[in-house]
């Protein structure tokens, strides 16, 4: 058993599968979007934290999107982008990093839902109780919701990866393009039943609280929305709806595809550029879409692209 499993500490891991001669525009469309995903978030934490205007609770909670999304995406993007030139069958990773890399891409996909969720809670005290919204809503809130949404993830996510970790291993190749939960519990020749059960129950519990924790939310605000006529509340409400509810649906939609796809074998490589796409899409769009709606983010993108156009023309 100890050899076998001395001979697998060291695996296989698929990576990005391309061809050479896509090596080097896939090495840089993937490198141009990681910058793109790092500097818009932690631009957008920089400047939430330095903007003394924006220190609402809607934008501090935003922060932990922010912070995740760099997080996820460093997760997945720079071992993607050290793999790309190295022939498929030398991408080595030891089983430790692969293992921390399993649980860190858990993490981000489990926190996405948590914080998505602490923010509905905050839209939903906004706009329906809005006379109790700042006593409700006080630092300390923020700072026990967003707590709350990091250890609520951290302990289900220590559990899924603490079950495959104590397998004993017989195989050494991950068929995907970077570690996660089934990668790690496919390398065992053991009974895996009690991951199945956990893995099924912990989907089950993050996507059914998410998504029915989201509906009820919106449904409560769309009533409140329709009985109300204060047009002016109305509209200030359904702009930052229509933004949480557009960054919930893309990562919805992204995690579901994969979900959905690996119930058709056939379409393997399908369902690993989708796991790709669910570390890279909403990570990339979750800062454009609330960034553009912040109005000091707004203004300073206008002041830096007007003062560029103006020293441009200067120069000519």
């Amino acid at each position: 058993m100890n050899s076998m499993e001395n001979q697998t500490d060291i695996l296989l891991l698929e990576g990005l599968k391309v061809s050479p001669q896509s090596s080097i525009p896939a090495f840089i469309l993937l490198l141009l979007i990681y910058i793109f995903i790092m500097v818009s978030n932690l631009g957008l934490v920089i400047l939430i934290t330095m903007e003394r205007s924006l220190h609402q609770p809607m934008y501090l909670l935003f922060c932990n999107m922010s912070i995740n999304d760099a997080f996820g995406a460093t997760t997945i993007i720079p071992r993607l982008l050290s793999d790309v030139f190295i022939p498929t069958t030398e991408r080595h990773i030891s089983y430790i990093d692969c293992a921390i890399q399993a649980f860190c891409a858990h993490f981000h996909a489990s926190a996405t839902h948590t914080v998505l969720m602490i923010m509905a809670f905050d839209r939903y005290v906004a706009i329906c109780n809005p006379l109790r919204y700042t006593t409700i809503m006080t630092n300390r809130m923020v700072v026990k919701l967003s707590l709350s949404a990091w250890v609520v993830a951290l302990i289900m996510v220590v559990i899924l990866v603490g079950l495959s970790v104590r397998l004993s291993r017989c195989r050494w190749i991950i068929f995907n393009p970077f570690c996660d939960n089934a990668s790690l519990f496919k390398l065992s020749c053991e009974s895996v039943l009690i991951n199945n059960i956990y893995g099924l129950g912990y989907t089950v519990v993050l996507l059914g609280s998410s998504l029915g924790s989201i509906t009820l939310t919106y449904l409560r605000i769309a009533i409140v929305c329709l009985s109300s006529k204060n047009k002016v509340l109305n509209s200030r409400a359904l702009q930052t709806c229509a933004t949480h509810l557009a960054v919930y649906i893309i990562m919805f939609v992204s995690g579901s595809i994969i979900i959905i796809l690996h119930r058709f074998p056939d379409l393997s490589d399908e369902r690993k550029l989708a796991s790709i796409m669910f570390h890279v899409v909403p990570p990339a769009m979750n800062a454009v879409i609330y960034g553009l709606q912040i109005k000091a983010v707004r203004e300073k993108l206008f002041i830096m692209f007007t003062k560029n156009t103006v020293t441009v023309t200067e120069v000519k």
